[in-house]
């Protein structure tokens, strides 16, 4: 049998999707005990003991200065700011994409500059933003707000014009206003997509709030990186990019469970 026609079963999946976790796992610990065996009081390759030890200090112990438990706190001010921006990028997103995708007008009038603004890099506005707004939370969310939402825009314009003519054209026939074209016919056959572009947003939203808080904040995940590289604290700064890409993927599969469970004719398309 050609390999293409292979399909692994259940378990084997399984094991195949850890294999590179432990491969990677198994390599740091082989790589950590060689530069400590070099040098006992080498910081780049912390050995798994001294991570546990700064993963219960920041996480089960309160702060002594303020009292905080420092990874819970920074988790929830980051995750504030994440999905304020999100919410407010799908608002926008879901409004001006679909009446981009639905009349040839607003087409005409938005989706040049729509398309301009996406290939701005939003990273380089972030000093103009600061400026502008001043270095609280409004420039942060500003920021993923304005990274995220073109690539959204466009991506559900797309859809819109993708859907088959013929429907169109069908609830037209039966009296449709284009309101009502939007709602009964357009909307809910993009909003799995949407969920979809959402998945997709997640990660350059974490990379430019990440980047917002190394700048000007006082608390989140982002911030506590760069606040400890000085010291080269690589046993704090490693949890904290694992606990990134984890919270990452939990949002990942709630996502997936959402459009699940609400478009479950759509579920078995993507993954």
């Amino acid at each position: 049998m050609r390999l293409i026609n292979r399909r692994p079963d259940r378990t084997a999946a399984l094991l195949l999707a850890m294999l590179p976790f432990v491969l990677v796992l198994i390599a740091y610990i082989l790589g950590s005990a060689a530069r400590l065996a070099e040098n006992p009081a080498d910081k780049l390759l912390p050995s798994l003991g001294t991570i546990a030890d700064a993963i219960a200090r920041v996480a089960f112990n309160p702060d002594a200065r303020t009292g905080d438990y420092l990874l819970l706190n920074d988790t929830l001010a980051t995750l504030d700011r994440l999905l304020t921006a999100l919410g407010l990028s799908t608002a926008i997103a879901l409004v001006v994409g679909v009446t981009i995708g639905m009349l040839p007008a607003v087409r005409a009038l938005l989706a040049p500059f729509v398309a301009m603004v996406s290939m701005v890099p939003p990273l380089a506005l972030l000093p103009i933003l600061f400026i502008v707004m001043g270095l609280g939370e409004a420039s942060k969310v500003a920021l993923i707000t304005i990274g995220v939402t073109p690539f959204l825009i466009r991506d559900l314009a797309m859809r819109v014009e993708e859907l088959p003519r013929e429907q169109i054209i069908k609830a037209e026939t039966l009296g449709a206003s284009s309101w009502q074209l939007a709602l009964r016919v357009v909307l809910p056959q993009i909003a799995p997509r949407l969920i979809d572009a959402l998945r997709l947003s997640l990660g350059p939203a974490f990379l430019f709030l990440i980047a917002a808080e190394a700048i000007a904040a006082e608390s989140g995940l982002g911030y506590r990186i760069f606040l400890v590289r000085r010291y080269l604290a690589m046993d704090v700064i490693l949890p904290y990019v694992a606990w990134i890409t984890l919270l990452s993927v939990l949002m990942d599969y709630a996502l997936v469970r959402l459009r699940r469970a609400l478009f479950p004719w759509f579920g078995g398309r993507t993954r």
